[in-house]
């Protein structure tokens, strides 16, 4: 029996050995087992936390009128857009592209005088605007002498009539082509930026023929435009047989399409004698043709 069970030396180097090939891997077998299963305790807490639709880490939550949204913070409290800081208008909901526009406004001399004024800002939802109204408080010094003062000027001091010009009364009337940016301040409504806005566009189309025209400048306040007027317009004229395409794409009432198809247009049939040899392309609608009509010639 004994011989039987006997190895020699050799023969259990080798039983040793396979047993701890054994012995590793049901060790290896058994980690493997333990990672795929559940995390032990304490593990699962480091994981970062997914609220509000599975987006990592962002919050949407209203807790009073504190709301909390793509990680800052807004709170609806009294302000006056002539003296809040940065800090206090980004905590109101605005964008910080809107509250540098209020920074340039203010260091250009803009003052904001009634609530409306403020609902001018670029970019601001009507939306927006009527959350923040009843907490807009403009301060006495900001607001028009006739509501602190009565209509009283006794005493009040003399206005700066360069950085604040006098506005104009309803009724009265700027000419459009002739004004320089100090007389279109003077209008109720315009400021230094739109007055500026006016010249330019202007000079771009090569003078106004009509008032209607200023609808065309971006957020121009609605209100203003009764106040001007047009008389006897002198208008630059473009020759749409002469010039070429980069030239005749620069006017505001010719597109690139438009100017391509001015040049095709020369190209095979020749000269043009009016407008009305433009109908039948495609990119010339009759009422492109009409806005187009005060600014052409032959």
């Amino acid at each position: 029996m004994r011989g039987f069970f006997y190895l020699n030396r050799t023969d259990r180097r080798v039983v040793v050995a396979v047993l701890l090939v054994a012995v590793a891997a049901a060790g290896l077998l058994l980690c493997a087992g333990y990672g795929a299963g559940e995390s032990p305790e304490g593990v699962a807490g480091d994981a970062p936390a997914v609220v509000s639709g599975g987006r990592k880490g962002s919050v949407c939550q209203k807790d009073g009128y504190a709301e909390y949204t793509g990680g800052r913070r807004t709170e609806l409290s009294y302000f006056d857009p002539n003296t809040a800081d940065s800090t206090q208008l980004l905590r109101l909901g605005l964008a910080p592209w809107q509250v540098r526009n209020i920074y340039k406004y203010r260091a250009k001399g803009g003052i904001y005088r009634t609530k409306a004024d403020f609902a001018r800002l670029y970019g601001l939802t009507a939306q927006k605007f009527k959350e923040l109204e009843p907490y807009i408080r403009i301060e006495g010094d900001y607001r028009p002498a006739s509501e602190v003062y009565g209509g009283s000027t006794a005493d009040l001091t003399i206005r700066d009539t360069t950085r604040h010009p006098v506005k104009i009364k309803p009724g009265e009337h700027i000419v459009l082509n002739t004004a320089d940016t100090s007389q279109l301040k003077r209008v109720p409504g315009i400021g230094s930026g739109f007055a500026r806005a006016i010249v330019s566009y202007g000079r771009r189309l090569g003078g106004y023929v009509s008032v209607e025209q200023l609808r065309e400048i971006d957020n121009f306040p609605e209100s203003a435009i009764a106040y001007f007027v047009v008389k006897h317009p002198v208008v630059s004229r473009l020759n749409l047989n002469r010039l070429p395409l980069s030239s005749l794409r620069r006017h505001p009432y010719i597109g690139f399409y438009q100017a391509k198809t001015i040049i095709e247009y020369r190209r095979l049939h020749g000269r043009i004698n009016s407008l009305d040899d433009l109908k039948l392309c495609k990119d010339f609608t009759p009422e492109a043709i009409e806005r187009l009509r005060p600014y052409v010639e032959f």
